[in-house]
């Protein structure tokens, strides 16, 4: 994998990342700063990965601040909102990272009202209402803003393993196409899909230690599962003036391995 250049695509600006004290969402974040953006760092259970994350965003050679919250709480959103704008007085990209995966769920047998409810809050409710609430103020900035919806490529082949966990990420289009709408043209919304990175969570589930990582390896056409940082710089892509004329849009990047579209 060759290193990429890195731009300052993001100077000036303020970007929040919610779910941003580990794995994808950490590399966002620090992608960000690299790129000269102020960045908030949403977490709601990891301090220490937050702050750990905010170092490595000091490091970059930018600054940051830490948001504490619940997603699935419309309250704790707007507290959020308000201690974003409080400290940056504009915020120009909204990266939706968090999402439950039910990553201790190995068969669709194992399914309980707790797992399903925990996805739906998380993944649907929460971007929804993060999409909703952000958007409506980024309305009414002169510049506007872009929300990157993070989805996944699980909607293509659906899942075996977490059933709610396919269908919470296909609902995520929806709402994806349906804010594209209703806050064109000021802001954009776009899903970007990541295929499997190997996330510290991914690479302590039992089904990739037993064999899985091999196979999906030999089915993916680019031939590796990369590190989450390979592609932080192509979600981000979405919210460049370089993306300017795209929105409602779901952007693949997973080696090869769905091949979807027309």
């Amino acid at each position: 994998m060759a290193e990429a250049q890195i731009f300052p695509r993001f100077a000036g600006k303020a970007v929040l990342v919610t779910g941003a004290g580990t794995g994808f969402g950490a590399e966002i974040a620090v992608r960000a700063a690299q790129e000269g953006a102020k960045v908030a760092i949403h977490y709601r259970s990891s301090r220490a990965g937050a702050e750990k994350t905010l170092a490595r965003v000091r490091e970059a050679g930018s600054d940051g601040i830490l948001v504490q919250a619940d997603i699935g709480s419309w309250d704790e959103i707007r507290r959020m909102a308000d201690e974003v704008w409080a400290a940056f007085g504009t915020l120009d990209v909204l990266v939706n990272n968090v999402g439950d995966v039910s990553s201790e769920q190995m068969s669709w047998r194992e399914l309980t009202q707790e797992t399903l409810d925990a996805v739906v809050d998380i993944d649907v409710k929460g971007t929804l209402l993060m999409t909703h609430e952000f958007g409506d103020r980024m309305l009414e900035q002169p510049n506007g803003g872009s929300i990157v919806n993070v989805g996944s490529t699980v909607i293509v082949r659906g899942s075996p393993r977490a059933p709610q966990y396919a269908a919470a990420k296909y609902a995520i289009l929806g709402i994806t196409k349906s804010y594209a709408k209703v806050l064109a043209p000021k802001v954009r919304v776009n899903t970007f899909a990541p295929g499997f990175m190997e996330t510290e969570r991914l690479l302590q589930r039992e089904d990739w230690k037993s064999g899985r990582r091999e196979v999906l390896i030999s089915q993916t056409p680019m031939g590796h599962i990369p590190p989450p940082e390979f592609v932080a710089g192509t979600c981000l892509w979405l919210a460049t003036d370089e993306a300017a004329h795209l929105t409602g849009s779901y952007m693949l990047a997973d080696g090869g391995f769905n091949m979807v579209g027309a």
